[in-house]
């Protein structure tokens, strides 16, 4: 069983959600802010895995353009759209 994040590891995993592309910087960076030190250990272990993939497949699941293949990444990319949309700023 994974255990939870520590306050170092929670301020790695807001650095690495920072990836200087935009659409991911605004979909990564509040919930990694608001929603990860809240997560299971198992979704902070699956949102952990996320960061370890490319920029462009990222891209492709923030737009909902393709999903993952790995069903973990499926899971913690659900997780990101509903709080993307659940928090969507209003103009």
């Amino acid at each position: 069983m994974a255990e939870k994040s520590t306050d170092t590891e929670i301020q790695r995993v807001m650095w690495h959600s920072r990836r200087g592309m935009l659409e991911l910087d605004l979909a990564l960076g509040p919930f990694a802010k608001h929603e990860y030190a809240q997560l299971s250990a198992e979704d902070q272990a699956k949102y952990r895995k996320l960061l370890e993939e490319e920029d462009t497949d990222l891209f492709q699941w923030v737009l909902q353009a393709s999903k993952p293949n790995d069903p973990e990444l499926v899971d913690i990319m659900d997780k990101i759209l509903a709080y993307a949309r659940a928090n969507k700023p209003t103009s």
